[in-house]
């Protein structure tokens, strides 16, 4: 099996976790290459310093190899030529296979943003996903992968993000209350216990040929 290199982009430290951690648990079980792009430290939820060493905390657990940082300010990404140059740099150092992202339809503008930058950034990219976060809307995933194995690790990462675990707007639901029952209703979706579903942009099929 051929190693793959995956790029996971989020605006925030716990984004990618929430949408796609079981997923690169998987990849990076599997011997893969495992990058990630956090544009912002999510400085409106916390202290930034904080943040960064809860993401590092939590990429060790999913076996990440390498943490790029966009350097923007939580709440305050806006679509540019710049960050998608930013973007593309990135892209072009990694090299990977595929690439997961925000769904472009989401009540935070800094999702929303980083979703439409990443589709001009990854016009040349062969595989590139949507996943799903607390605040996606209109989400009509039609790619799915097993998660049953891997969501145990996937809570830990989550849970490595101490800071956020109860930040969810919502009384007495925590992150991973919110992480499970996603993980659950994907699942039945999918027909199994749990899953992550995915929005395909654009995916090639790898038919060994």
């Amino acid at each position: 099996m051929a190693k793959k290199r995956i790029l996971a982009i989020g605006s925030h430290p716990d984004d990618i976790e929430f949408g796609c951690g079981a997923t690169l648990v998987s990849y990076a079980e599997q011997g893969h290459e495992i990058f990630i792009l956090v544009m912002t430290k999510g400085d409106m939820g916390g202290k930034p310093g904080t943040r960064a060493v809860e993401q590092e905390e939590a990429a060790r657990i999913i076996g990440i190899k390498d943490i790029y940082w966009g350097g923007l300010s939580d709440t305050k990404i806006v679509i540019s030529s710049r960050v998608i140059s930013d973007i593309e740099k990135v892209i072009e150092k990694v090299s990977p296979d595929m690439i997961f992202c925000h769904f472009p339809e989401d009540t935070h503008q800094d999702h929303r943003h980083l979703a439409q930058m990443t589709i001009s950034a990854t016009r040349y990219i062969r595989n590139v996903l949507f996943y799903e976060g607390p605040t996606t809307e209109r989400f009509a995933p039609q790619v799915y992968v097993d998660i049953v194995p891997t969501l145990t690790t996937k809570v830990k990462a989550l849970l490595a993000h101490k800071s956020q675990v109860a930040r969810t707007n919502i009384e007495d639901v925590s992150i991973i209350e919110m992480a499970h029952s996603t993980a659950n209703f994907r699942g039945v979706q999918g027909r199994v216990r749990y899953a992550e579903a995915f929005f395909a942009w654009r995916l090639f099929l790898d038919t060994g040929i």
